[in-house]
């Protein structure tokens, strides 16, 4: 996000007096508005769920949020990072830190959180308009590179990582790779809709990658 929101200097209070009378630092503009962020990202929530985002408009948020355009502009320049920027805030909500005790467990469950929140709430029209739209707007590739997807991925390597210190999986597996696998299945299904994410494809995509995984390699039978 951008920064605050230039003020007028001087005035009351300008100089930042502590209750002590000791003057503080004086702070450089106004805070930024909680409540405005809030109502900005409530409506493009609202109205990506209706329509998806080439539809969307600044000036239908701004219209809803009841407040003007220049408003969300110093805070977006555009609106895709609007539209991450709403995503990420629902996204994060929806998505399971399991500790289950073992990696199948860990798993589904992480599996189950992330397709219930595209299958049952608006996350997965703006996942996948969100999508679209990276696909040529660089500025926005990146942002979603570091807003979505490497948090993401770095909470659920946490899985991986103790797996191999309960001796699960062998620690020379390659925790991009799986990562590529637990997720690539369902996003390839969210976006091409050939498929139904069911319960049943969630645990044939954890068991496929835990039989491909679970012997460390430089382990086999001794003869």
């Amino acid at each position: 996000m951008s920064s605050d929101i230039p003020g007028d200097a001087g005035g009351a209070g300008s100089r930042g007096d502590t209750p002590g009378g000791v003057a503080g630092p004086v702070p450089r503009g106004r805070p930024r508005s909680q409540e405005a962020d809030r109502a900005i990202l409530t409506a493009a929530v609202d109205l990506l769920a209706e329509r998806g985002l080439a539809a969307m408009s600044i000036e239908e948020v701004a219209a809803r949020a009841g407040v003007g355009k220049t408003t969300i502009y110093r805070r977006w320049p555009s609106k895709g990072l609007l539209a991450l920027d709403a995503f990420v805030d629902s996204f994060r909500e929806e998505q399971a830190r399991p500790d289950t005790g073992s990696l199948r467990g860990d798993m589904l469950s992480a599996l189950h959180a992330w397709v219930r929140a595209v299958t049952q709430t608006p996350m997965g029209t703006m996942l996948t308009g969100l999508i679209a739209e990276a696909q040529h707007d660089p500025e926005l590739r990146g942002a979603w590179r570091d807003r979505v997807l490497e948090p993401l991925r770095e909470q659920h390597r946490v899985m991986l990582d103790r797996a191999i210190a309960r001796g699960e999986i062998a620690a020379s597996v390659d925790r991009d790779v799986v990562l590529d696998l637990f997720f690539g299945a369902a996003e390839h299904r969210l976006l091409l809709g050939h498929l139904p994410m069911t319960g049943e494809f969630m645990a044939e995509v954890v068991d496929v990658i835990l039989d491909g995984v679970a012997r460390p390699k430089d382990s086999g039978p001794s003869g």
